[in-house]
């Protein structure tokens, strides 16, 4: 398992989901005329004629999360349990962790260690004859959110480089601007910049 460095995208990606369960509760607010948590909306003098088109909106907008995010209900327990092991139940975790979630969840250092370290951080730091399988699920986990986040930037970087002000744009130089963005690959600026003068030294 390679080591785990940092805030995962998978974090981020939990705490957005849990957002499904406020749009319906935005929704219900609105439906009784409750502008609580929208107080702009309170000020206009049209909100309460549209309480029904507002709440529909947000409906909508829970149907399209349940949609976009119904592979992720699939692991939404293992996701749980790699989020929050020391609050999980050991009889309900599947049954090749359970013990190694019993030793976790005894464990005062390694309790220490979740509440100080970040996530990827803590499963790296867990010894790998201990805790396989819990490595592994969190290895797993992860990974999933990682290249999501990878796909993300890319199409981020296609929308800023491929516009109407840069219509000249090739497929081969947007190919290689997403090369250059997306990979870890550091450049030996000084050795390019060398055979650049070498080559200009030449003519």
């Amino acid at each position: 398992m390679e080591p785990l460095k940092g805030k995962t995208r998978g974090e981020d990606l939990y705490d957005r989901v849990a957002f499904k369960s406020k749009l319906t509760f935005f929704s219900r607010q609105i439906s009784k005329k409750n502008f609580s948590h929208f107080p702009t909306l309170a000020t206009q003098k049209e909100a309460i004629q549209n309480v029904n088109k507002y709440s529909k909106s947000l409906n909508d907008l829970h149907e399209e999360f349940c949609r976009r995010f119904s592979d992720f209900e699939k692991i939404e327990k293992s996701l749980q349990l790699v989020a929050c092991p020391l609050s999980q139940d050991p009889e309900t975790a599947p049954q090749e962790v359970q013990l190694e979630l019993i030793d976790l969840q005894s464990d005062a250092v390694l309790k220490e260690n979740f509440h100080s370290l970040a996530l990827k951080e803590f499963y790296s730091s867990l010894n790998e004859a201990t805790f396989p399988n819990l490595r592994g699920m969190a290895q797993n986990m992860l990974a999933l959110f990682g290249s999501t986040y990878v796909c993300e930037q890319t199409f981020s970087i296609i929308n800023i480089n491929k516009s109407r002000h840069r219509s000249q744009l090739t497929d081969q130089h947007l190919r290689s601007i997403l090369r250059i963005a997306t990979t870890k690959l550091t450049p030996d600026f000084d050795a390019l910049a060398k055979k650049g003068d070498q080559q200009h030294c030449s003519h």
